[in-house]
């Protein structure tokens, strides 16, 4: 099966998104860089939080894919945790190290691709209503 890179990462964003994680972004890393094509950015409130976004995105990445990650760091009390696909590349911040690295700010030029997920949906019928 053979899947592109955006797939994974939609799979990937749909799998943080069900774990309740916050403020995910993809960018499209193609046209900018060498080491990947996609940068999936999320936010976990906390560290359990944190754990378990990243277990969800390893499993249904796998299961709809048949791809685990290269490498895993940051786990063991880390308050970022990379996934390290290859050609993606998922960051898991717990809100003040996200706030520190700002990796959307520093890749500022890279295209975001829209998302359709529910959370995202959720997020925003609730600023509609402010």
């Amino acid at each position: 099966m053979a899947v592109t890179p955006l797939e994974m990462a939609k799979v990937a964003a749909t799998a943080a998104d069900d774990k309740k994680a916050t403020d995910i972004m993809l960018l499209d890393l193609s046209g900018q860089s060498d080491v990947c094509d996609y940068f999936l950015i999320c936010t976990a409130a906390n560290a359990h939080l944190m754990d378990a976004v990243v277990e969800d995105v390893v499993e249904k990445v796998k299961k709809n894919t048949g791809i685990k990650p290269f490498s895993v760091e940051g786990r063991a009390g880390s308050k970022w945790v990379l996934l390290d696909y290859g050609s993606l590349v998922v960051h898991v911040f717990q809100p003040e190290t996200r706030d520190f690295y700002r990796l959307e700010k520093l890749w500022g030029e890279a295209p975001h691709v829209k998302l359709a997920l529910e959370g995202a949906a959720e997020e925003d019928r609730l600023e509609q209503d402010l």
